[in-house]
C-alpha cells in the first residue's frame, strides 16, 4: 500500500505563498479562540457571581471576550500571509493617544477589575472609606456606589477606593462593642457585675464565644467605673448594642444600683453662710462682696454676681 505524503499535502500551495497547512492552522487558531472565549466567559461569570452587579459582570465578560477575539483573529490571520503591520502600528498609535487622554478612566477600570478579584468589599457590606460610612449598593467597572446611613448616595472612583484604607464592618462574622458604666461608691460592684452578666446571657444576640467580660476598670472621681465588652454577630451588632445598654440600666435600677451624678459643694464657712442666709431672707440687693465685707474692686472678685 502506498504511503500518503502528509508533509507534501500540507506544503501544497493554494494561492500565492498560502499553503494547505496555513489554512489548517488558521482554522485551528480560530477554533481555539472560540473555545478559549467560552472557557474564560464561564470562569468570569462563576467567579464574579454575587460579588458585583449582573450588569457589570456582562460588561466585563463582553470586554474580555472582545479582547480575546481580536488577539485570536490577529494571530490566525498571520497564517494567511496577511500583513497586519500597518494596522498594528496604527492601532498602537491610537491606543497610546487614547491612553493619555483617559488615564483616570483606565486606572479606575483596572482598579475595578482588581477589586472584583480581591474582594475587600461586597454588595451589601457596611464600610468606612475616606470618611464615608454606609452600605455598598453596587460595584461597577469604574466606580463603587455607597449609600450612607442618612440615605445619601456617594460615588467613589475605584482607583480611590482601591488605594484607600477600607474598614469593612461585616467582613468578620462577629463584632465587639463596649460600654463604660459608672456606679456609686456606696453600691456593691460585685452585685452590679453579676446583674450585668445576667442581662447579657439572656440576650439572644450576645455571643457566648467569644465570651463577654465585665470588670471594674477604674475608680473615678464620681464613682466606680465598670467596663463591659460584648461580642455579637456582625449582622445584629447594632440591634444588640442599642437594646442591651437600656436593659442593663433598668436592671441596675431594680437592684438599687444607680448612676452617680456630678455634685459640687461650695463652702463659705459658718460666719459667711449666716451672712448670706440673712441677706437672702431680707431681700437685700447687695453683692456677695458687700455682704461679706470685701471690696468689689479686687481682681478676684470682679466677676461676682449679685444675690
Amino acid at each position: 500500500m502506498a504511503e500518503i505524503d502528509t508533509n507534501g499535502i500540507l506544503e501544497t500551495f493554494v494561492y500565492g505563498q498560502l499553503t494547505v497547512g496555513n489554512i489548517i492552522l488558521f482554522i485551528l487558531f480560530l477554533a481555539a479562540t472560540f473555545v478559549l472565549v467560552r472557557l474564560v466567559s464561564g470562569f468570569l461569570r462563576r467567579t464574579l457571581a454575587g460579588k458585583t452587579e449582573a450588569k457589570t459582570i456582562d460588561i466585563t465578560v463582553k470586554s474580555v471576550r472582545t479582547i480575546i477575539y481580536v488577539i485570536g483573529i490577529i494571530v490566525a490571520c498571520t497564517q494567511l500571509k496577511i500583513d497586519l503591520s500597518g494596522l498594528l502600528v496604527a492601532g498602537g498609535v491610537v491606543g497610546v493617544a487614547v491612553g493619555f487622554a483617559s488615564q483616570n478612566t483606565l486606572s479606575n477600570l483596572v482598579a475595578g477589575i482588581l477589586l472584583m478579584f480581591e474582594r475587600p468589599v461586597n454588595v451589601g457590606d457596611s464600610i468606612v472609606v475616606n470618611g464615608t460610612e454606609g452600605y455598598v449598593e453596587g460595584i461597577g467597572l469604574l466606580s463603587t456606589r455607597v449609600r450612607t446611613y442618612s440615605g445619601l448616595y456617594v460615588r467613589i472612583p475605584n482607583d480611590s477606593l482601591f488605594t484607600s484604607e477600607i474598614t469593612n464592618m461585616v467582613s468578620n462574622v462577629a463584632r465587639r462593642f463596649d460600654y463604660n458604666i459608672s456606679i456609686r461608691y456606696s453600691d456593691d460592684a460585685k452585685k452590679a457585675i453579676k446583674a450585668v452578666k445576667r442581662v447579657i446571657n439572656e440576650h439572644p444576640y450576645a455571643l457566648k464565644n467569644p465570651a463577654p467580660s465585665v470588670y471594674v476598670d477604674n475608680l473615678g472621681a464620681h464613682g466606680i467605673e465598670l467596663k463591659v465588652r460584648i461580642w455579637s454577630p456582625s449582622g445584629f451588632w447594632w440591634d444588640a448594642r442599642t437594646e442591651l445598654l437600656w436593659t442593663i440600666f433598668k436592671v441596675l435600677r431594680q437592684e438599687d444600683i444607680d448612676v452617680p451624678f456630678d455634685q459640687l459643694t461650695v463652702w463659705f464657712g459658718q460666719e459667711d453662710a449666716e451672712k448670706l442666709s440673712n441677706s437672702l431672707e431680707s431681700g437685700s440687693d447687695m453683692t456677695v462682696e458687700e455682704i461679706l465685707g470685701k471690696s468689689e474692686k479686687s481682681p478676684e472678685n470682679a466677676n461676682s454676681g449679685r444675690v
